[in-house]
């Protein structure tokens, strides 16, 4: 039933959205369409780095519960699921650094990083 609401809302949204590009007088080619997807890409690590941070927090305070639980009974909480939690959370946290490092070093615009150039050999015989 949940399924069925949410399918409906989803229809309507995309129907009046449709209606309502109707009346405009612009029409939209293959150009438009294109600048629109890459503008709205451009968000998309911002997004990301958002909910790495979000995720990496939730699951260290989840770690650090599950490390609790296993110092108050050892014997029915392992170690081991405190500690991947705690790990994973910190991996997420880390994510965003890694990958503007990674970006920074691999480059994503005209300036990147350019390999050397090597000159020729010459050899002075007198």
């Amino acid at each position: 039933m949940m399924f069925r609401k949410a399918a409906l809302h989803v229809y309507a949204g995309m129907t009046v959205a449709a209606l309502a590009g109707i009346d405009s007088a612009e029409a939209n080619d293959f150009s438009d369409i294109a600048e629109n997807i890459t503008d709205s890409i451009a968000m998309v690590p911002g997004l990301l780095t958002g909910i790495a941070y979000m995720f990496g927090l939730l699951l260290g305070v989840l770690g650090v519960l599950k490390v609790k639980d296993h110092v108050e009974n050892p014997g029915q909480t392992p170690l081991k699921d405190g500690a991947i939690r705690m790990a994973s959370g910190g991996a997420l946290f880390a994510l965003p650094i890694v990958y503007e490092a990674m970006s920074n070093t691999i480059g994503s615009t005209s300036n990147a990083v350019s390999p050397a150039t090597l000159s020729p050999v010459t050899f002075n015989v007198g």
